[in-house]
C-alpha cells in the first residue's frame, strides 16, 4: 500500500478541516493508499522526517488564498486572507517532490501553490460569465476542455475504456485561477467558455505533477474521471516506490 502525505487544509479553520479532510482521506483509501495527514503547527524536522517515509504528495483545497506577495503583486480587496503555514508546508512537500521525483497531485488551492511555487502568476479574483463557484454538492458545474496528447486526456480516455476524449463536466469551487503558468508547467484543461485554467501539468512524461482546480475528491463515487485521477496518482506513487526500494532508497 502506497503512502500520501497531506497537510491538513489549513491551520485556523478547524470546521474547514472537518469537513473537508475526511473526503480526500476517503478518495485515498477507497483508491487503495494510506493517507499520512501532515499537522501545519509541526516542528519542520518533524514533517520532513514524516515525508521521508512517503511515494507521493497531495496538495489538498482550502478556504484561504496564497500570498500575492508571493507572486510580485499588491492583494485587491476581493483575494482573500493567506495561510502562511500552510504555503511553509506545501513548499516543503513542493521542495521534496521536485527534487526527489515523487508523484504529486494539487488540487483547487494546492494547484494555485503549485503554480505559484513554480514563479507563477495567479487571477486574484474572477470576473467571468461562468460560475465556478456554485456550490459543494454542485457535481457538474461546467465542462473543462483538455489538450490534445495530455495526461489528462489519457486518464480521461483510460476512464472511458479507450473512447475518444471529450469535455468532461467537473463541479468547481474556486474564485482565483491560474493566470501565468509556472515554470516547467503545461496548460493541460480550461473552462471554454470563459478561457479559465483548470488543469496544469509539468512537463515531463516520466515525472507524476498533475494539478486540477476542481475537486475530483468530493466526486470519487459518482465520477469515472474522479476515479482514474486517483488511480493514475497511485499508479505512479507505486512505481516509484518500487523503483526506490529496488535501488535501497526509499
Amino acid at each position: 500500500m502506497v503512502r500520501i502525505a497531506i497537510p491538513q487544509p489549513t491551520s485556523s479553520d478547524a470546521e474547514y478541516n472537518r469537513r473537508a479532510l475526511p473526503q480526500y482521506l476517503d478518495a485515498l483509501q477507497a483508491a487503495g493508499a494510506e493517507p499520512v495527514v501532515l499537522g501545519l503547527s509541526e516542528p519542520r524536522e518533524k514533517v520532513a522526517a514524516l515525508v521521508a517515509g512517503i511515494d507521493g504528495i497531495l496538495l489538498p483545497g482550502s478556504r484561504y488564498d496564497v500570498d500575492p506577495a508571493l507572486y510580485g503583486e499588491e492583494r485587491i480587496p476581493e483575494c482573500g486572507e493567506a495561510d502562511p503555514a500552510r504555503y511553509a508546508v506545501d513548499a516543503l512537500l513542493l521542495e521534496t517532490a521536485f527534487r526527489d521525483r515523487r508523484p504529486l497531485l494539487a488540487i483547487c488551492h494546492g494547484l494555485q501553490a503549485l503554480n505559484v511555487w513554480r514563479r507563477g502568476t495567479l487571477v486574484q479574483d474572477l470576473r467571468t460569465a461562468v460560475n465556478h463557484r456554485p456550490g459543494r454538492d454542485v457535481v457538474e458545474a461546467h465542462p473543462v476542455e483538455l489538450a490534445e496528447g495530455s495526461r489528462l486526456a489519457r486518464i480521461l480516455a483510460d476512464a472511458e475504456s479507450g473512447a475518444e476524449a471529450h469535455q468532461p463536466k467537473v463541479n468547481s469551487s474556486h474564485h482565483q485561477a491560474v493566470c501565468e503558468a509556472g515554470q516547467g508547467l503545461r496548460v493541460t484543461a480550461v473552462s471554454p467558455a470563459d478561457g479559465v485554467v483548470e488543469a496544469v501539468e509539468l512537463d515531463a512524461p516520466d515525472h507524476f505533477v498533475l494539478g486540477v482546480q476542481w475537486h475530483p475528491e468530493r466526486t470519487y463515487a459518482q465520477s469515472p474521471l474522479s476515479r482514474a485521477i486517483f488511480a493514475d496518482f497511485l499508479r505512479a506513487a507505486d512505481s516509484r516506490a518500487h523503483s526506490s526500494a529496488g535501488s535501497g532508497r526509499r
